[in-house]
């Protein structure tokens, strides 16, 4: 894959690629509508592909909270086009490197000294890049590392990247009221925490010290003395990616034993730590030749407070869901029903959410649940089709919903994509022995 020598850092520089893909799109437009006049049963599927191609192209380049985002959407299968899932989920760990002379100086720049300085030998080749930095393999005193380097301008360059994309989400998805701005404050605060690289490795010492008490799962050290705001150096963890994983031919046994380890870890941290690891996309797990899951990216940790926690689980179950003064109550905690909604919108909110409800948490009516389940899956797709395509859904206020919502929602649908990956039932309950000890 070609290198990259510069990245655009100013506002300006960013937003006049920002304008290049979006003069691409209105091409692609054109040249759909201009089909479509001749053959007027043509689909959008070739349309999805170049927009998700040239949108793609365009971010990969930009790199930072942009490709973020891209990368985050790509997370939600039964939300967007299949073209665009395919394309944005190369943002995980699939996008064009620094090139040797700019990692270099980028190290430098953080760091103080250049890499072969501090370690006995350095790749300057990366291993992976991602959305925010790059790894490259190094060793030191006979330890093999992984040295992750943020790309230079991420940090600064989030606010501004953010401004660009505001009215778009606005108008996709109907926000209203002043107080709408609460959920592009919470993304933008969790991107900033992502910048941090100490605060990454505090909060993955302290996470992986925490659930170290289960015993499938795996964490590599970190190292503060090798380590900057901008620079991280770990254990080199070898394995597969569970994306390359769930490609191979892998018994029932070991996808639920997977399955399990992966279950008990979030339920863990969600209901024992009150904070959980917010990112769960393939790029972040990797599985060794033991079939051992390795957690190895903690950028990107969401707290749970208990405003939020409580009323979130008790829409978990049956009864709370059916009963028709509960539910709304909870609704109201979770800021999803409004004081200044109409019947109208009350009416068929509530309907929504029990719908939405009823399905999305069914694994926790169970003792046991597959997650490979077509049956479900399918439910889950139809129902993204039915509001997807709502006229009165778009029509009403969007701006509802409590801002954690954001990220919980988001890793609960990540969490719920790679069991089904590893095609995994799992226990529902286990992972309450490790709050016992």
């Amino acid at each position: 894959m070609k290198s990259i020598d510069k990245i655009p850092t100013s506002k300006l520089g960013r937003t006049t690629e920002m304008v290049k893909t979006g003069v691409k799109i209105g091409g692609n437009y054109l040249k759909y509508y201009g089909k479509k006049a001749i053959n007027p049963s043509l689909d959008k599927e070739q349309l999805n592909e170049d927009n998700a191609a040239d949108i793609y192209d365009g971010l990969k380049n930009l790199k930072g909270s942009a490709l973020k985002v891209a990368q985050m959407l790509s997370m939600e299968k039964s939300l967007l086009p299949q073209a665009y899932v395919e394309k944005f989920s190369l943002a995980q760990f699939s996008v064009p490197p620094l090139s040797a002379p700019l990692v270099r100086k980028t190290f430098k720049q953080y760091h103080g000294k250049y890499p072969e300085e501090i370690f006995d030998t350095f790749a300057t080749q990366s291993i992976n890049a991602a959305s925010i930095g790059q790894v490259h393999q190094a060793t030191l005193d006979g330890k093999k590392l992984a040295v992750k380097i943020q790309y230079p301008g991420v940090a600064n360059s989030i606010s501004s990247d953010l401004a660009m994309v505001k009215p778009i989400a606005y108008r996709m998805f109907n926000l209203k009221g002043k107080d709408a701005d609460k959920y592009f404050d919470e993304v933008e605060d969790k991107l900033l925490e992502e910048t941090d690289y100490r605060l990454e490795v505090e909060q993955s010492i302290a996470i992986s010290e925490a659930c170290s008490k289960i015993p499938t799962l795996k964490f590599p050290n970190y190292y503060k003395e090798l380590s900057s705001e901008r620079i991280i150096t770990m254990d080199w963890m070898q394995g597969l990616h569970l994306s390359e994983f769930a490609k191979t031919d892998f018994d029932q046994e070991t996808g639920n034993k997977l399955g399990q380890t992966l279950w008990d870890f979030y339920m863990y941290q969600m209901h024992g730590l009150k904070m959980v690891h917010a990112d769960p996309h393939p790029g972040n797990f990797l599985i060794n030749e033991a079939h051992e899951l390795i957690a190895i990216d903690f950028g990107c940790i969401k707290q749970v407070p208990d405003e939020f926690y409580i009323p979130y689980f008790e829409l978990s179950t049956p009864e709370n869901i059916s009963d028709i003064e509960i539910f709304q109550l909870k609704l109201r905690e979770l800021e999803i029903l409004r004081d200044d909604d109409t019947d109208d919108e009350v009416a068929y909110f509530t309907a929504l959410f029990r719908e939405m409800l009823s399905l999305f948490t069914q694994p926790f009516h169970e003792q046991e649940f597959d997650f490979s389940d077509p049956e479900f899956w399918g439910q889950i797709t139809a129902l993204s089709e039915k509001y997807s395509s709502d006229d009165q859904l778009r029509k009403m206020n969007g701006n509802r919903g409590s801002r954690h919502f954001i990220y919980i929602n988001r890793t609960f649908f990540g969490l719920y994509n790679l069991l089904h990956d590893l095609k995994a039932t799992v226990d529902i309950n286990h992972y309450k022995k490790y709050l016992e000890n």
